[in-house]
């Protein structure tokens, strides 16, 4: 399956698919330096809920989707180093409107829990009408 949303993002800031099905997409986000909020090696939640919004607009994966609202949790802290798994699935699905559940783990941790609800557009947001 090919991705067809989102194509211009920067996978260091927002992960990168690893896998892509129907109404399913995992994202892995391999945190770095640019992400670091102090010393002590946090990541910026930012980064954290990026990479879960791509996950989720890779699982609707129709070109002209957007997030009109989520809600989420940090679990745990995410850090330097950190590889981060999100994985994303579709648990309801009315187009053009759909929710999507995105679930984070580090290793075995779970670390994020999102949900994200979004709509896709019959043209891109921003085109010219």
């Amino acid at each position: 399956m090919k991705l067809k949303t989102h194509l211009k993002i920067n996978s260091e800031c927002s992960g990168e698919v690893v896998k892509l099905q129907e109404d399913y997409a995992e994202v892995l986000l391999v945190t770095n330096e640019k992400m670091l909020a102090d010393e002590f090696g946090l990541i910026h939640g930012g980064f954290t809920f990026s990479a879960a919004d791509f996950a989720a607009m890779a699982a609707i994966n129709e070109e002209n989707v957007v997030l009109t609202a989520s809600e989420c949790r940090f679990l745990a802290p995410v850090v330097l180093g950190d590889e981060v798994i999100f994985e994303a699935k579709v648990i309801k699905k009315d187009m053009p409107k759909a929710v999507v559940n995105v679930v984070a783990k580090v290793k075995d941790k779970e670390v994020f829990q999102g949900e994200f609800k979004t709509y896709t557009l019959k043209e891109h947001i921003l085109k010219k009408q």
